[in-house]
């Protein structure tokens, strides 16, 4: 679905549960990689392995809440469970990273969020645009 939008996939990994596992992904990717997004997939439910958040926050430099918020609240609109989820969304350097949840039709209906929106947002970070302030007629 990224590829049929016109994003390219440079790398996709697999990675067993834990925290440093991924924080040590996240940092390698962000700093030596420097894509413009990273999408994790799982790991944002209450089970104790469930760690991808705090691996998140740990290699952020920014919070970007508004797209976990988002993702939230229009998974809210399906399932009653989407309260559940613990997903964030962050800066570091020119990356942004956004937790996704695990299932495949989970990830479907948050891309059906946000995927519309990405382009400006990865576009204000990049330095390439600035203006936000437009209304939901003009997205």
């Amino acid at each position: 679905r990224l590829e049929a939008s016109g994003y390219e996939i440079v790398e996709r990994l697999l990675l067993p549960d834990g925290l440093e596992p991924l924080r040590s992904q996240l940092i390698r990717l962000c700093d030596q990689r420097q894509p413009y997004l990273i999408l994790t997939t799982g790991g944002t439910g209450f089970s104790p392995r469930d760690v991808t958040p705090e691996a998140t926050l740990a290699v952020a430099e920014r919070q970007a809440p508004g797209i976990a918020e988002a993702i939230r609240a229009h998974s809210l609109s399906i399932t009653p469970r989407a309260m559940l989820s613990r997903g964030v969304s962050v800066l570091r350097g020119g990356t942004l990273i956004v937790n996704l949840p695990g299932s495949v039709k989970a990830v479907e209906e948050s891309l059906d969020c946000f995927l519309e929106v990405l382009p400006h947002g990865l576009e204000v970070l990049r330095g390439e645009a600035g203006d936000c302030g437009v209304t939901r007629s003009e997205v």
